[in-house]
């Protein structure tokens, strides 16, 4: 394929992406979910899980083999800057209002669905582990997939629901963000160690604690001292920051959102650059990023009932592990039953970031092709169910703390 070919199979690949995610998010509001699962299912269905098996031909057209690695390109461009986006509208205040309570909430959603994914890995067949891999690094690996929330999507989920700058969203986002933390190091030493490399898990610990020391203690007293007028220095910070991040081995996302967070509210960029920049990436990026991810995430390889049962039974131990521990945590904390609730609900979210782990530990044949298809049914399952269990707690009324 020429450079004038492929230019235009890029294009028309990223119009159908725009145009099915823009479609489907408007027929989820519809249904009273959130635009961001439209955009999610739509990825699915550009994939070889819908597309693929039913329209081949079309799929391979819109989506010859070259063109994936670039919609991979603008996907991971496009979830930098919106957790960038997402960071700067965070209130840190409420995170060291609440400290001790986030991190007791985020241990807790942590450490109760990693335990039950270690269980469900020893005591489910042995067929579901990858061939040939070593048993203890398939247990730790299921329990860090089941330990994820989905950091971009939860944010998303929290601006179509009104709920991004409320204080029980910014709670949810700092627990996402402390637990998200937490499992990309996890994932780290469970790779490490598939490598047989322990030293490599250790040293991203290591700069993980020299990063945010350096960006809280050095870098944040710098921005409280500079007011920044404009986005080309704060967007030339944001790829130093996330590209940092992504080499240390948690993900370039963290980077990016822990630059914006840290910047002070009152020096932060105003004025009509900034709804520019947020709807070229919401509408034009982003899509990309759940489009990209579906093209690799096949869902029809559940062929018998046993295969949905294990599948359900999943799903259950997801739910329970993460909302459950997150809701007790919650409890314990201080807040009443809804809002602990509905914290548990939001925390659950897990959404495309599972599958950027399922991905890495598949292609690391640490779990079968039938468990990571179940596990991306779970991940699918655990955000669709978010939007209902929010309406039906009654988000509006335990979306302020102070009320609790």
């Amino acid at each position: 394929m020429d450079s004038l070919h492929f230019f235009s199979h890029l294009l028309l690949a990223w119009a159908v992406i725009i145009g099915v995610a823009q479609g489907l998010g408007f027929v989820f509001k519809y249904c009273k979910q959130p635009l961001v699962m439209g955009e999610v299912i739509g990825g699915i269905l550009l994939g070889p899980s819908f597309l693929g098996l039913f329209l081949p031909q079309i799929k391979e057209f819109i989506f010859p083999p070259q063109v994936g690695p670039w919609i991979g390109g603008i996907a991971q461009v496009g979830i930098v800057f919106y957790m960038f986006l997402i960071g700067l509208e965070h209130d840190g205040a409420s995170l060291r209002r609440n400290g001790k309570s986030t991190l007791a909430i985020s241990l807790a959603s942590i450490i109760l669905p990693f335990l039950l994914g270690l269980a469900f890995a020893v005591l489910a067949d042995a067929a579901l582990a990858g061939p040939g891999v070593n048993r203890s690094h398939y247990a730790l690996f299921v329990g860090v997939s089941m330990s994820v929330t989905a950091f971009p999507v939860l944010a998303r989920i929290l601006t179509d629901t009104g709920l991004q700058q409320t204080p029980m969203g910014n709670l949810s986002l700092a627990c996402a963000a402390i637990n998200d933390v937490a499992a990309w190091c996890l994932l780290a030493v469970v790779i490490s160690l598939a490598h047989a490399d322990t030293a490599e898990g250790v040293r991203t610990l290591i700069w993980v604690a020299v990063y945010l020391a350096i960006m809280l203690w050095v870098v944040r007293p710098i921005f409280k001292k500079i007011r920044f007028d404009g986005f080309i220095l704060l967007l030339i910070l944001m790829t130093v920051s996330a590209g940092l991040t992504n080499w240390i081995g948690i993900h370039a996302i963290f980077g990016a959102f822990l630059l914006g967070a840290i910047i002070p509210k009152e020096n932060a960029p105003g004025g009509k650059s900034f709804p520019r920049i947020e709807i070229i990436v919401r509408v034009f990026l982003l899509p990309a990023f759940f489009a990209y991810t579906g093209l690799r995430t096949q869902i029809n390889l559940l062929n018998s009932p046993r295969d949905w049962l294990l599948c359900l039974i999943v799903i259950a131990l997801a739910t329970a592990g993460k909302l459950g521990g997150a809701a007790a945590a919650a409890r314990l904390s201080g807040l009443r039953w809804r809002p602990a609730l509905t914290l548990g609900v939001l925390i659950n979210t897990r959404g495309l970031v599972e599958l950027i782990v399922l991905n890495a530990g598949y292609e690391l044949n640490l779990i079968s092709a039938k468990l990571f298809a179940m596990l991306v049914v779970m991940a699918l399952a655990t955000t669709l169910m978010t939007c209902p269990l929010l309406q039906c707690l009654g988000q509006k009324e335990t979306a302020l703390l102070g009320n609790v």
